[in-house]
């Protein structure tokens, strides 16, 4: 007797019976596909390679204020409130890696700082390299030209003749 292996009918996976599968049904009830995110309007977009700078809350006694850590973007993972984003930086020799929940309040602002230049989405290989070796290219930035409005052209004054 052969048994046909679970196969994908119109992009949703079927078992053996024909029904869809209980890792289907899970993915459809999630939280982040019924209810819309509020993304952090000083937020900018970024992406791998980027030099970021991170300014986070820190709440320390009564007082809170904002701590910057400055550095490129190793990854960005996941979708919806799990979404992460891993900046890495070197402090005194020593390489430090953080990572932070894209949508956490406790992230004040991403200011990029540069476009890094890389053709993956993972760039785990800055971690074996170090000085000079470790720098990346620059992206070069395409920018849409808006149509400028030009100013109403100025009517000529006619001055008066004294005649």
């Amino acid at each position: 007797m052969i048994h046909r292996i679970p196969g994908v009918v119109k992009g949703v996976p079927l078992l053996y019976n024909g029904r869809r599968s209980l890792k289907v049904e899970l993915e459809a009830m999630e939280a982040y596909r019924l209810i819309k995110l509020d993304g952090n309007p000083r937020v900018q977009e970024f992406r791998s390679g980027d030099t970021v700078k991170v300014n986070v809350r820190l709440r320390e006694g009564d007082k809170v204020r904002l701590q910057p850590f400055q550095g490129v973007v190793l990854r960005k993972r996941g979708v919806g409130p799990g979404a992460t984003f891993t900046v890495r930086r070197v402090s005194h020799g020593v390489g430090v890696e953080r990572t932070f929940p894209t949508y956490s309040k406790l992230i004040d602002s991403v200011e990029v700082l540069k476009h890094g230049d890389v053709r993956r989405s993972r760039i785990y290989y800055l971690r074996g390299l170090s000085g000079r070796a470790a720098r990346l290219k620059e992206r070069a930035q395409t920018f849409q030209e808006q149509p400028v409005e030009e100013a109403p052209p100025a009517e000529a004054q006619e001055e008066p003749s004294g005649e």
